[in-house]
């Protein structure tokens, strides 16, 4: 028998059931929560009302102080510990700007052909663009690209997957205050989204993403904003990589095996051997000890080891103690406890109420496959916004195009408020932006979370359940058209399989959007801004979220 779950608003006498069955959902096992494994579940009952603190009639708002500035996250799941036995990988962009889906086709470039590089004198740390060979190769790949963050010039992309089944997550990593200080100015060379975007054009693995990254910047130098790091996996094994401020081509690297489990926010190293250069789970640059040795910030006589953290990294940040909610150290205690973790339950977790909030531009999940049929089947998961209220929808490496709903936008990209829109762009315009769609949804379902999450939740987790249970399916149609010979009917029916379900997923949005609009109005009325406020919040103040009472980007006891 179908199970279903109705909710109604009502008002001058109509009733309407939104359920499921409405949707075109089914449930098979009840839906995992958006907050996965153990741990903390709400804030403490003495602030904990039915709205968002978020929301300007909130109880416990004024009382939750500001945090740092947005920042982005990456998880990864060794293949050991997951149930397909396939490293996971999955992150989220924190921007500002609007996030649009966009797919890369491969490419040949002529022998002389450039590229630019680096930053302008608008970014945080002025910087001056340069120009550095193209290869004359680079792969197809899937990315969310958006238009601003920290001043560098667009479009930029926190990775994403490759055809060769490299996916890449930018996360950052703060260096220590005197790194960031004797950064040069103007600075040069390739930043983190210019290194993130190489890897994906030109690396078959992850070591030779880590090896592409390193060259680059030994050869290039490196562009930053304070320090940043990469997450980046393969089908055998993940790296974080850390590349320093400062401008003195500091790097390092650590292998990810398949038994091990890793938080990204920040990116950390901790422990690193003296032979690093020849071991199989490190890399780094030449100088990576004996600059730290003529700073007096490492005495190898000393008898400790190099600690990357302690050496370089931020001096105000305990190793996995994170700047969220959830310590990483707890984060990574959980993925395992979770084993054997799968694709679904990544996506809850990234998901999760007590990371996600308005700073979420978008959730992506890859599940690194060896048993791959096709290389036209690897497939990215991607959520147009934060993943809480968003669905995931599964884009495969053999899509040609993306639906104009899920392209660019000028909701929230940058200069759109001093501009007007290019007249090429204005049918793509015209259409409805998934990406604002979405954070319509966020904002209503987060101003009165305890009412409206469950149902959005659970609408969520059938439409996503039935996208991975179609899975063998679809592979199985789509390579009996490649095995017939018919690639062109092969990937035509892989883009009308992808762009049907973003419009379904579309479809749902809207449906819970426009119930839990007119709910909310009805139960709660819309509530007037304040009068004396700027619409815009100051930098480092908290922003729309689910979790009743508290911040995601503070720690328990900075609450």
């Amino acid at each position: 028998m179908q199970r279903s779950t109705k909710t109604f608003w009502a008002g001058a006498g109509l009733c309407l059931p939104l359920s499921l069955a409405m949707l075109g959902l089914t449930l098979g096992e009840p839906p995992r929560p958006r907050t996965a494994g153990p741990g903390p579940q709400e804030a403490p009952q003495d602030v904990v009302a039915d709205q968002s603190p978020a929301s300007p009639s909130a109880a416990g708002s004024a009382a939750i102080p500001r945090h740092g500035p947005s920042k982005s996250y990456g998880l990864y799941v060794g293949k050991n510990l997951t149930a397909s036995g396939d490293p996971l990988l999955a992150g989220s962009g924190e921007e500002v700007s609007s996030h649009w889906l966009e797919i890369v086709p491969r490419e040949r470039h002529r022998p002389d052909a450039t590229i630019k590089v680096g930053v302008t004198e608008e970014a945080t740390i002025p910087g001056e663009l340069i120009e550095i060979p193209q290869a004359k190769r680079t792969f197809k790949y899937i990315t969310m690209n958006y238009s601003d963050y920290e001043g560098f010039p667009a479009p930029l992309t926190n990775g994403g997957l490759n055809e060769k089944g490299v996916a890449i997550r930018d996360i950052w990593s703060p260096s220590r205050t005197e790194l960031v200080e004797m950064t040069p100015t103007p600075q040069r060379g390739p930043q983190y989204s210019d290194l993130a975007r190489i890897a994906l054009e030109r690396a078959s693995s992850a070591r030779q993403a880590v090896k592409i990254i390193g060259r680059l910047i030994d050869k290039y130098g490196y562009s930053t904003y304070g320090g940043n790091s990469h997450l980046i996996a393969d089908r055998n094994e993940g790296w974080v990589m850390i590349q320093a401020a400062g401008g003195k081509g500091i790097w390092a690297a650590e292998r990810l095996g398949p038994d091990e489990v890793r938080a990204s926010y920040p990116g950390y190293i901790g422990d690193m051997p003296d032979n690093y250069q020849r071991s199989r789970d490190f890399m780094g640059s030449d100088n990576l000890f004996s600059f730290a040795e003529k700073q007096g910030w490492y005495n190898p006589d000393s008898g400790g080891s190099f600690n990357f953290h302690e050496v370089y990294g931020d001096q105000s940040l305990e190793l996995r103690s994170g700047a969220k909610y959830l310590s990483q150290q707890e984060l990574e205690e959980e993925m395992r406890q979770l084993a054997p973790v799968t694709v679904g339950e990544m996506m809850t977790l990234i998901g999760d109420k007590r990371f996600v909030d308005d700073e979420s531009g978008y959730g992506q999940v890859a599940r690194l496959r060896n048993d791959l049929p096709h290389p036209d089947l690897a497939t990215l998961w991607v959520a147009p916004t934060g993943s809480i209220t968003a669905p995931f929808i599964p884009w495969r490496m053999g899509v040609q195009e993306v639906p104009p709903e899920y392209g660019q936008h000028r909701y929230l990209t940058k200069d759109a408020a001093s501009t007007f829109l290019d007249t090429g762009y204005q049918d793509q315009e015209a259409t409805e932006f998934a990406g604002r769609t979405f954070k319509r949804l966020m904002y209503h379902t987060c101003s009165h979370p305890k009412k409206f999450l469950p149902e959005v939740t659970e609408a969520l987790d059938a439409f996503e359940r039935q996208e991975l249970e179609a899975r063998r399916s679809v592979e199985q149609t789509a390579m009996a058209l490649y095995d017939a010979g018919e690639k062109d009917l092969g990937q035509q029916y892989l883009t009308e399989q992808s762009t049907t379900k973003a419009a379904a997923g579309l479809e749902l949005g809207n449906a819970l959007l426009e119930s839990i609009e007119k709910r909310a109005e009805l139960f709660y009325g819309i509530s007037e801004p304040p009068s004396d406020d700027d619409i815009n919040a100051e930098p480092g103040e908290q922003t729309v979220n689910c979790l009743v009472g508290a911040d995601p980007d503070l720690p328990p006891e900075d609450q």
